[in-house]
């Protein structure tokens, strides 16, 4: 009886770990995971996710390229709530960037800075934009701070 106690009593604590340990706040996805996870999050019209994958600070400095692809000239953000009505349901970014064939490729880490190569492809004119999408490691966790758009063939 005393035996049985002590395996269910085992038993408990090893769940509790492990439930503790998931809820951790710090997040051990890499890079490339958080550029996976922010288009799903755009696809699922997910503005606090996306919310919480990108570094909307760092963002609203945007002045000389627009990430939406392509814009004649750059949009001028005025808040944070302009980026995230932009990202999910019909916002200017998500409408461009799913009308494309998207392609995540090779991460290349830096200490706490990372880069991640995404490619979006429009099929009907056959043209390439070759990006980089930046991000920080800020309080142990990635976020994107930067969509760099670099056009290519």
């Amino acid at each position: 009886m005393i035996s049985g106690m002590i395996s269910l009593l085992r038993v408990t604590l090893a769940i509790g770990l492990i439930l503790i340990s998931g809820c951790s706040s710090v997040n051990n996805d890499s890079p490339k995971d958080v550029v996976i996870k922010l288009f799903g999050a755009m696809e699922r019209n997910d503005a606090a996710a996306v919310a919480h994958l990108i570094d909307l600070r760092c963002l609203m400095n945007i002045n000389v390229e627009d990430y939406a692809l392509q814009m004649p000239s750059p949009r001028v953000i005025h808040n944070p709530e302009d980026i995230l009505k932009d990202m999910p349901d019909s916002g200017l970014t998500k409408t461009r960037w799913f009308s494309m064939q998207r392609v995540v490729g090779a991460t290349e880490i830096i200490g706490d800075t990372a880069f991640v190569e995404v490619s979006f492809i429009d099929k009907s004119i056959n043209l390439q934009y070759y990006n980089k999408f930046g991000l920080h490691k800020r309080d142990g966790i990635w976020r994107i701070y930067s969509f760099k758009t670099i056009v290519g063939q």
